[in-house]
């Protein structure tokens, strides 16, 4: 589904702005280590996945300390993509800040091993 103009728009100023834990993963995932290409900050529909793997429809998330607040919107947004055949996976920013290999090993075991 294409998003909206200034949900593209908002998706291009945020990979110019990315978090510190954000920042991080993104340096471990396109190093290419699993094997698998990762956008950031990929505009689906009216939301913005932090990391999204098109191959896999994968869409990998990174929950700072606001998600705390909004568990029941990221659970309707993570519905939604369900419906729309993505599946999320959650990490806190301070997973990926301190234990940044062990989120890395963690994708690697949801992703199914690479036929290539």
């Amino acid at each position: 589904m294409r998003s909206p103009d200034f949900i593209r728009d908002r998706a291009r100023s945020m990979r110019r702005n990315l978090t510190g834990p954000e920042r991080t993963l993104w340096f471990l995932l396109r190093r290419n280590e699993l094997g698998l290409h990762f956008r950031r900050q990929h505009p689906v529909g009216p939301y913005i996945l932090d990391f999204y793997c098109a191959a896999l429809k994968l869409a990998i998330e990174v929950d700072g300390p606001v998600h705390d607040q909004t568990a029941a919107r990221d659970e309707r947004r993570t519905a939604w993509l369900s419906t729309e055949g993505i599946r999320v996976v959650r990490f806190t920013a301070e997973d990926v800040a301190a234990r940044p290999a062990a989120v890395l090993s963690a994708i690697a075991r949801v992703a199914p091993p690479s036929t290539a």
